[in-house]
């Protein structure tokens, strides 16, 4: 190990340090009672604003020794660029805690994950128009795949034997336990060692795959793999800065693989003209209201809409951008999967899991990865893996995109021989 090397190696060890007890997700997360409280008042016709309380928090400490390492990194190392954006990144993430309950929230979230109108990757298009898009895809779909009650037949004890078995057999270096919470609002919650799933929920086949591949596969996956990182232990964290990028690529899994469908596809859209509307001054029950409209059940209604309420006051023109990412995050993976096969470069796809990080992280580590500084990753998913099945998804994908279907009319779709 160099010296520039050993120098940002003890540098990155200060910075897991000092960003420890910084829990942003948990902190701003609503109690699972704040839920069931509200929806008995709403079918007893008396519904009101939940009342959340967020903790008095003091980052003062934390923020001078980020400074103080964001000050040491050498802007002009990979490894110093690295540390001085994450660093950055934390601090943000430091005040949006201390503020959390008031409307300078959202200041701190659309600096760390964005907002509704972002221009998506290689183009004029935003978020926006992306989720408008599948909305309205999906709503013209909605008689045909629209899933029914039926379709929700896994308990949740079941599919956490079943995710369990399929982990215990592909995670062969380390211990990941599949855990049922009944606090948990979301769905599934994915950590290094765990992934907790909601506990009394009834899950679809859809659902079993998108867990698999998201939480699992990505999410997990990423963290263990920056555990195994000689230098940069920090890439088995999920700092502010690299969410677009692992929400990207979680979803981008569930994509390539099959496991997405048109209706969580509509769900992501939905948050984000949620978050919009939110910006612009709805407040906490319109919201609910608004997912309510759209399909959604009462229970799946209420935790969309605190989603975007976390941290923030319930009465409007405030919110918390997080739920942004999810579209940005993957057409800018998608975008970046083609890229690297235009230029030769799909090895950048295989490295991308060997931490949590971004896409400019990883086409800047790839000297590293090439001198051996930085360990390319012990597990990667099993659609990665098979690499030829990949460039051929994405060869296809570079010439069909090239085809306007704006100009296509019913009959150039008859191949006559």
């Amino acid at each position: 190990m160099n010296d520039a090397v050993a120098h940002h190696a003890a540098l990155d060890a200060r910075l897991v340090e000092a960003v420890r007890g910084i829990r942003l997700l948990q902190t701003v997360s609503w109690p699972a009672h704040v839920q069931e409280e509200f929806l008995d008042g709403w079918r007893r016709g008396q519904a009101k604003l939940p009342l959340i309380e967020y903790p008095a928090l003091d980052f003062g400490e934390v923020r001078a020794e980020l400074d103080a390492i964001r000050l040491a990194a050498d802007p002009d190392h990979p490894l110093g660029q690295y540390l001085q954006r994450t660093a950055e990144s934390w601090a943000t993430a430091t005040r949006l805690l201390e503020c959390a309950g008031s409307a300078s929230v959202t200041d701190h979230s659309v600096q760390l994950y964005g907002r509704p109108g972002d221009v998506l990757p290689g183009g004029e298009a935003t978020n926006l128009d992306a989720a408008r898009h599948f909305i309205a895809l999906a709503d013209e779909l909605d008689q045909d795949l629209h899933p029914d009650e039926s379709d929700f037949h896994i308990p949740a004890a079941t599919l956490r034997d079943e995710l369990q078995a399929e982990l215990d057999r592909f995670f062969v270096h380390h211990k990941l336990s599949v855990e049922l919470d009944p606090e948990l609002i979301a769905k599934a919650a994915a950590g290094p060692t765990r992934i907790r799933l909601r506990g009394g929920h009834a899950f679809s086949d859809y659902d079993r795959h998108q867990l698999l591949e998201h939480e699992a596969f990505v999410h997990s996956l990423t963290a263990l793999n920056g555990r195994e990182q000689p230098v940069l232990k920090s890439l088995a964290r999920t700092s502010p800065r690299i969410t677009a990028t692992q929400e990207g690529l979680a979803t981008f899994a569930e994509l390539i693989t099959g496991a997405i469908d048109i209706e969580r596809m509509k769900r992501i859209s939905l948050r984000i003209l949620a978050i919009d509307m939110a910006l612009r001054g709805a407040d906490f029950m319109q919201v609910f209201r608004f997912f309510l409209d759209e399909g959604q059940t009462p229970s799946d209604s209420f935790a969309s809409a605190q989603r975007i309420y976390r941290g923030v006051p319930l009465t409007g023109k405030a919110a918390f951008t997080k739920d942004s990412v999810y579209l940005t995050g993957l057409i800018g993976v998608h975008t970046f999967f083609r890229w690297t096969l235009k230029h030769r470069r799909i090895r950048l796809t295989r490295l991308l899991f060997a931490g949590k990080m971004t896409l400019q992280d990883v086409l800047a580590f790839e000297p590293l990865f090439d001198e051996g500084t930085l360990a390319e990753p012990l597990y990667v998913p099993p659609w990665v893996q098979r690499a030829q099945g990949l460039a051929g998804m994405l060869a296809f994908s570079l010439f069909a995109n090239r085809i306007r279907l704006d100009r296509v009319g019913a009959d150039d779709l008859v191949l006559s021989l």
